[in-house]
């Protein structure tokens, strides 16, 4: 059995990668999956937790008032340590731009286990706008073994970085699955089950 750590710490994570996790809940028997969250926004992130009922098997609860992205670095990289080496993972997913994601993946790389990077590809290649989000996808990509492109020019922007095909998937962008699962939760909770989106209505090309 395969085991995967989902790593996130902010609500665009987690509405985007959250629907990942329950995919993958539902085939307990390949994979053992646990969640950490860095609660680099922690009230914003929280009441995502609590709309999709995922709970954290760690919770580094790192956010602090004014804190710099120095502290937010190292905060992070020293409690992943500690959660890397208790949960031993085989996989790391880690979602879009955000220091979370950079310091994850670098702290993967650090105890050489692999990283899915959702959400990759996307680029402005100016690593100044947008600070640090661009150096951040930028380096990740450097970093990871699978990526998850939402389009098809993220996958040539992936290319362009001579980063193999074979590792690239273009798979759409999972906030559409996030929006369908918040939907679902609305009839569930409130009983309301007059609503008419559908997927056909929010499908896209690229």
């Amino acid at each position: 059995m395969k085991k995967i750590l989902f790593i996130f710490g902010t609500r665009p994570e987690a509405i985007k990668t959250i629907p990942i996790v329950k995919e993958f809940q539902k085939h307990s028997k390949d994979f053992n999956i646990e969640v950490c969250i860095t609660a680099q926004h922690r009230e914003m992130l929280d009441s995502v937790m609590n709309l999709f009922d995922i709970k954290a098997n760690y919770d580094l609860n790192i956010m602090r008032n004014n804190q710099s992205l120095f502290q937010l670095t190292s905060n992070i990289l020293l409690k992943l340590e500690d959660v890397l080496e208790e949960s031993k993972p085989d996989l790391v997913f880690v979602h879009g731009d955000t220091t979370t994601t950079f310091v994850a993946s670098l702290a993967a790389y650090y105890k050489r286990i692999d990283v899915a990077h959702i959400e990759a590809g996307l680029r402005t290649n100016n690593i100044y706008s947008p600070y640090p989000e661009e150096m951040n996808r930028q380096l990740v990509s450097k970093i990871a073994k699978y990526h998850f492109a939402p389009t098809y020019n993220a996958k040539s922007c992936l290319q362009q970085e001579n980063i193999d095909e074979d590792k690239i998937h273009v798979v759409g962008n999972s906030v559409i699955d996030g929006l369908f699962l918040a939907l679902d939760k609305i009839s569930e909770n409130l009983k309301i089950d007059n609503y008419k989106v559908t997927k056909k209505q929010l499908e896209f090309s690229f």
